[in-house]
C-alpha cells in the first residue's frame, strides 16, 4: 500500500495525516482560532533587555512578549544547522560548503551592545509557546519553498542530508553556488534531487522576490506588525511531504482541493501525484481508520505484539518512556526475552515519538540487560528506526542503568498537548487521593471545625463511593468522632462532588 496524505478540514480546525502502508505514522493539527504561526515574520519593538540572561523581549503584537536570546541575533555558523528546519518537522542536518564567514561571528557580542529597548527589529517565529514556555523568535530567517530554503543572513550553501549520492550533491552544490547571488545563503532541499538548473533558478527567484516584499513591507510599516505569514497547515504539508515517496492526497473539502490543484501546478509541475476529492457520506478519518489510532496515541500505555508494552509519561521538563515484559514471558532464558521486548520496544518508541510529536529531552528506560553485545544491538535498533524520523534527533548509547538519553528537535506543542489539557480534579498530576484517604483527612477536618461549632449535629457533603466507604469499612471512625466530641455526624452523598472533595456544614 502506498503512503497518502488524508486531509480533514472543517470550519473549527484542519487535520491532516500522513499514512505508511496504510498505517498512522504522522498527524498535524492547525485550529482556527490558533493557527501556527512558526515560520511568521514580524516588524517588533525591544520592551526589554536583559543582560543577566543574555536575551531581550520583543513586542510582536502578541498577548506575551517573545523571547530572542542573543544567540539568535547573531549565531554561530556551528550552531547555524540547530536553528534550521524544514518547513514542518525540518530534515535535521545538513553539511555546509562555506563562502566566506562575516566576520562579526568570529566575536562574541552581547545582548546590550546588539540591541536597546525601544529598537525595532525584524524576527521570526522559531518556536510557538509550548507549556509555560513563551513564544521564541530569531533575527536569522529561513524562507522555505519548495526545493530551496533562503537565508538570507549567512553566505553559505548547504545540502540536505537525505541526499546520499555524492555526486548528485556536488552537482546541486555547482549549480546552487553559481546562480546565487552574493551574500546570500540557500540550502538545497531534498525534493531538488535530480533537478536541473531551469528548476532551482525558478525557485531562487521566486524566494528573492519574496525576501525583496518583506523588506518593503518592513519599511512602510510600524512596529508590532505581521510582516509575512507561512502558508497554512495543508499546503506547508503538501510543499513538504509531497513527492514520489508520498504521490497520493485525499481531501474532503473541495476549497481546500482546488488550493492544492493550483498550488501543486505552480510549483510542482513536473511532480507526478494523484490528488483526490472525498464525498462519501461517512467521515474521511473513519473510513481510514485515523480517528481510532488518534484515541490510542493519547494513552500512557502502549501495548507492543509479544505482550510486553510501553508505558510513556510526559512531563513539563523531559519525556519517560519506561519498557515492561508485561505478559511476554519468553520461550527460552530471561536474557532472550529481554532482548525481544527492549528490540520490539525501539521500533514502537520511535513510532510514537513521530507521531505524537514528542520533542525536548526524553528518557528511555530498557528493561536491564547483562550481556554488553545486547545493549549495542539495542541502541543500534533505535537508532535505526529513528531514521523515518524527518525532525532531527541525539541519540547517547545506554548507560549502566540501562537508560537511553536523546533530544527531539521540538518547536510546537505535542499531539496530546493539542488535544488534551490537565484534568481539573487531579490539576495535572494524573491521580487523585484514594477513598481511604479522604476518609480519613475527613476525619481530621471534622474535628478541627467541631469546637468552632454550636450545634449538635454535623453533616458531611462526599461523593457517593466515599460516602459508600464511611457508610461501611470506615464507620467506626464516625462513632468515635460522635463519641469524642459529643455531636451527631450525617454522611450525605453528593453526585456533584468529585472523589476527593467534600463539604462540613452545622445543622
Amino acid at each position: 500500500m502506498s503512503n497518502q496524505l488524508v486531509i480533514n478540514v472543517t470550519p473549527q480546525e484542519t487535520r491532516v495525516a500522513l499514512l505508511e502502508d496504510g498505517m498512522l505514522a504522522e498527524l498535524y493539527i492547525e485550529r482556527t482560532k490558533g493557527r501556527s504561526i512558526v515560520g511568521n515574520i514580524f516588524k517588533g519593538k525591544v520592551v526589554k533587555v536583559l543582560p543577566g540572561m543574555q536575551a531581550a523581549f520583543v513586542d510582536i503584537g502578541l498577548e506575551k512578549a517573545a523571547f530572542l536570546y542573543v544567540s539568535d541575533v547573531y549565531r554561530d555558523i556551528e550552531e547555524y544547522d540547530l536553528m534550521l528546519e524544514e518547513g514542518l518537522n525540518g530534515e535535521g542536518d545538513f553539511e555546509f560548503e562555506m563562502q566566506g564567514i562575516p566576520s562579526y561571528l568570529s566575536q562574541p557580542s552581547q545582548i546590550e551592545d546588539l540591541l536597546c529597548e525601544g529598537e525595532e527589529i525584524l524576527v521570526q517565529v522559531s518556536k510557538e509557546p509550548i507549556g509555560t514556555k513563551g513564544t521564541r523568535v530569531t533575527s536569522h530567517f529561513t524562507l522555505p519553498s519548495r526545493y530551496l530554503v533562503l537565508m538570507p543572513t549567512v553566505d553559505h550553501v548547504g545540502i540536505s542530508r537525505r541526499i546520499k549520492d555524492h555526486d548528485e550533491r556536488r552537482r546541486l552544490m555547482e549549480i546552487t553556488r553559481g546562480i546565487k547571488p552574493q551574500g546570500l545563503g540557500f540550502i538545497v532541499r531534498t525534493a531538488s534531487e535530480g533537478g536541473d538548473t531551469t528548476l532551482l533558478k525558478g525557485d531562487m527567484d521566486f524566494l528573492l522576490k519574496l525576501w525583496d516584499n518583506i523588506q518593503r513591507k518592513k519599511e512602510k510599516c510600524s512596529a508590532p506588525c505581521l510582516v509575512h505569514s507561512d502558508l497554512n497547515i495543508v499546503l506547508r504539508v503538501i510543499r513538504d511531504l509531497l513527492s514520489p515517496d508520498v504521490p497520493r492526497v485525499i481531501v474532503d473539502d473541495r476549497q481546500e482541493y482546488l488550493n492544492i490543484i493550483n498550488f501543486t501546478k505552480t510549483y510542482m509541475p513536473k511532480l507526478k501525484c494523484d490528488i483526490e476529492i472525498y464525498e462519501d457520506r461517512e467521515p474521511i478519518f473513519d473510513t481510514y481508520g485515523i480517528e481510532m489510532e488518534i484515541d490510542k496515541s493519547l494513552g500512557r500505555k502502549v501495548w507492543l505484539k509479544s505482550g510486553g508494552y510501553i508505558v510513556i509519561e510526559m512531563t513539563e521538563a523531559l519525556t519517560a518512556i519506561d519498557v515492561n515484559t508485561g505478559r511476554f514471558v519468553g520461550k527460552r532464558n530471561l536474557e532472550d526475552t529481554i532482548l525481544k521486548t527492549n528490540l520490539e520496544a525501539t521500533k514502537e518508541i520511535a513510532y510514537q515519538l513521530r507521531l505524537r510529536d514528542i520533542g525536548g529531552i526524553i528518557i528511555i528506560d530498557f528493561i536491564d540487560m547483562e550481556r554488553d553485545g545486547d545493549r549495542e544491538r539495542v541502541y543500534l535498533a533505535l537508532e535505526e528506526a529513528l531514521k523515518k524520523d524527518r525532525t532531527k534527533t541525539n541519540i547517547l548509547k545506554i548507560s549502566e542503568l540501562g537508560l537511553v538519553e536523546m533530544t527531539r528537535k521540538r518547536t510546537r506543542e505535542s499531539v496530546p498537548r493539542i488535544l488534551c489539557e490537565p484534568c481539573n480534579n487531579c490539576d495535572g498530576a494524573g491521580h487523585v487521593k484514594s477513598k481511604t484517604t479522604v476518609c480519613y483527612d475527613i476525619f481530621r477536618e471534622v474535628e478541627r471545625t467541631a469546637s468552632g461549632l454550636t450545634g449538635t449535629t454535623m453533616m458531611v457533603d462526599v461523593n457517593p463511593e466515599v460516602a459508600d466507604l464511611l457508610y461501611d469499612e470506615e464507620r467506626m471512625g464516625i462513632e468515635y468522632l460522635e463519641r469524642k466530641l459529643n455531636k451527631k455526624i450525617v454522611i450525605k452523598a453528593k453526585d456533584g462532588l468529585h472523589q476527593d472533595q467534600f463539604k462540613i456544614v452545622e445543622v
